[in-house]
């Protein structure tokens, strides 16, 4: 129920306009959302069992016809998705923080008419069956080194994420800004790091900027990016050329965070029990001992939509 995103519903489904000119904004939402449930669909169909699907959505204002009202997105998706037999997991709430003095809507400074000012989007997180197991040792082995270090457990998996800035549009094609929705990266590689282990496939049905992709190659996973505008095809391309520079730049400066949260902890005379069996560094728990992190050294264009990516194992 975003204007700018009218025409692309109204593409997919030409009563979707009807109902709009009809001023019929409830019959708009499910219509379009009838639209969505198609991707949710696809998405538990392709997912494996025990994959885990990351839906980052906000709620929409808008007035039609002098009459304004805030259009429940997360509620309808999350419907649509038990419906088709995902299990909910508990999601996480995105604090977008405006400076803006004029934020507040409505009547100023009047009572009964002004309205909260949306500051959140919601990560709605499902889960295809039963939780993942990893039986084999190999599968173990890539879990271990795929871990995440205690003071980011504690920071990604928390329930409200207020530390995150909304992503600056780099686009130049003024029709591409328009379709683009872009989130942080930093969204985009917590979920992924948090969701999924090295070598797993990430599937974005909307890959915008390439946001995603980028975020998947730093992590050490494989991607699949779908998205219908091709007037973003040089900006998902632009972003690839960036991927190896990001994956550096993110890699060591985890590495280094980490560092400087040991020496901290050591300074104030708290022990360090477990240490890391690849870096020269202490760990908070047995789980991180043999986490391991991994740069993306190369990336070769196989054809025109696919790429293949080489890494290494980062030496601190």
């Amino acid at each position: 129920m975003i204007a700018m995103w009218d025409h692309v519903f109204i593409k997919l489904n030409p009563q979707i306009g009807d109902a709009l000119n009809y001023n019929d904004g409830q019959q708009a939402f499910n219509l379009m959302h009838t639209e969505l449930d198609k991707v949710w669909q696809e998405c538990y169909r392709v997912l494996k069992p025990g994959g885990l699907a990351c839906i980052n959505i906000g709620d929409a204002v808008r007035t039609i016809k002098s009459n304004f009202q805030i259009f429940s997105n997360h509620t309808r998706i999350i419907n649509c998705m038990s419906g088709f037999g995902f299990t909910q997991l508990p999601d996480i709430l995105w604090r977008k923080q405006t400076n803006a003095p004029n934020k507040f809507m409505g009547s100023g400074m009047l009572p009964a008419c002004a309205y909260v000012t949306y500051e959140h989007e919601y990560i709605l997180i499902f889960r295809k069956g039963s939780k993942r197991e990893f039986k084999k040792g190999h599968e173990r082995e890539n879990r271990r080194k795929s871990a995440f270090f205690w003071e980011e457990r504690n920071l990604w998996f928390s329930d409200l994420w207020n530390d995150l800035k909304g992503s600056k549009q780099k686009i130049n094609d003024p029709a591409a800004r328009l379709r683009s929705a872009a989130f942080p990266f930093d969204l985009a590689y917590r979920l992924i790091c948090m969701h999924s282990v090295y070598g797993d496939t990430i599937l974005d049905p909307f890959l915008g900027t390439g946001t995603t992709t980028v975020a998947a190659i730093s992590s050490g996973r494989n991607s699949i990016g779908i998205e219908l505008e091709e007037t973003l095809t040089d900006t998902i391309k632009a972003s690839l050329n960036t991927a190896l520079q990001i994956s550096k730049i993110k890699i060591t400066d985890r590495l280094k965070q980490h560092r400087n949260f040991i020496a901290d902890r050591i300074s104030t005379g708290k022990k360090i029990k477990y240490h890391n069996k690849n870096y020269d560094f202490g760990v908070i728990t047995s789980h991180e001992t043999d986490l391991e992190v991994f740069i993306a050294k190369h990336i070769t264009m196989i054809s025109e939509l696919e790429y293949m990516v080489a890494y290494h194992p980062l030496s601190y």
